[in-house]
């Protein structure tokens, strides 16, 4: 739950392409254990690494890298998707602190998380992103109202939250009003977590097809001689190597320090593109079975296809690359 959080605050210290690797392998494995992890490291624990001060730091990175807490992003709201400047729940100052006031929807992790990175309109006669803050806040402060039935990564939780809590001053996180910088800048990261988690997905949707391919046999010999499976597989093979590869460019380039946003943008979209093709060519290669619980291929395919949608859609992907290829990006957040 730490892995490259830096050892002086908990966590094994290992770099970010590290991470990366390791969200590649649990998602392999099981995606909604890679989201659940992607979650509570690149969209909770960084940030507070990257925008706390020394004290928030040492108060809340701790325990997070630890594990002893599970971390959530609270940003999308009913009326604030894609479109996150126009959400609603609002912090109004209150004695010492912040009165919080608002509910937040498809909040994954929720139902277990003990720290919760919440963004707010602390100003709401500023319209757009340039009113919202972001805060630190523990599960008391959030109640959950409903957990979401959903398609796919059902061993993690998605839900609806409401806070109407008092805060202390030193929950703000970062400079209020700099809110919708923070949540950007940590989208751009988190979405290469998510871009990994769409590698791991894909492999293993690949691994067990090519498994099948070698064991099925039709017109008395296996399916993997037929050259229709055959290029099914090398088309796979090469999709998910070519996923992998910009993943690690866009992690390595955060690693460095460098500016990522497109890169972490074009890993994610490619990758998740390539998991929902991919596993879907996997069920066809079991053919009926596939379409059964009894092999797995059928829940990669559920599980590939969310990676298109959170943690910014494909569309907003390709908004955020054409920006940025534009340099329209930049104009955008210093406007805002």
């Amino acid at each position: 739950m730490g892995v490259c959080v830096p050892e002086e605050y908990g966590g094994a210290g290992a770099d970010f392409v590290s991470y990366v690797l390791v969200l590649e392998e649990l998602s392999r494995a099981d995606a909604g254990v890679g989201v659940t992890v992607a979650v509570h490291t690149s969209a909770v624990t960084l940030p507070i690494l990257a925008w706390g001060t020394d004290e928030q730091k040492a108060r809340f990175v701790p325990p997070l890298a630890r594990g002893e807490l599970l971390g959530a992003f609270a940003l999308t709201e009913p009326e604030a998707g894609s479109d996150a400047g126009s959400l609603r729940t609002t912090a109004t100052p209150d004695d010492d602190g912040w009165h919080i006031d608002g509910s937040k929807r498809f909040i994954s992790t929720a139902r277990f998380a003990g720290t919760f990175l919440f963004f707010a309109r602390t100003d709401p006669s500023t319209p757009g992103a340039g009113g919202v803050s972001a805060f630190v806040l523990d599960a008391e402060h959030v109640r959950v109202t409903r957990d979401e039935e959903k398609l796919g990564l059902n061993s993690t939780t998605t839900s609806d939250i409401v806070v109407d809590a008092h805060v202390d001053a030193d929950r703000l996180l970062g400079d209020e009003g700099k809110g919708f910088a923070i949540a950007m800048a940590t989208l751009d990261g988190g979405r290469i977590g998510i871009a990994a988690q769409a590698v791991g997905i894909a492999q293993a949707a690949f691994e067990a097809a090519r498994a099948y391919a070698l064991e099925r046999k039709q017109f008395g010999k296996l399916i993997g001689e037929q050259q229709a499976i055959q290029h099914k597989l090398a088309n796979m093979s090469m999709e998910i190597d070519a996923a992998r590869l910009l993943v690690l460019r866009a992690a390595w380039l955060k690693q460095q320090g460098r500016p990522h946003a497109e890169e972490g943008a074009k890993a994610k979209l490619f990758a998740s593109e390539t998991a929902r093709r991919q596993t879907s060519e996997a069920i066809q290669i079991f053919g009926g079975y596939g379409y059964t619980k009894e092999f797995p291929v059928e829940r990669y395919y559920r599980d590939a296809k969310i990676t298109e949608i959170y943690e910014g859609t494909s569309e907003i992907q390709r908004l955020v690359i054409a920006r940025s290829l534009l340099g329209l990006r930049k104009q955008a957040l210093a406007s805002g």
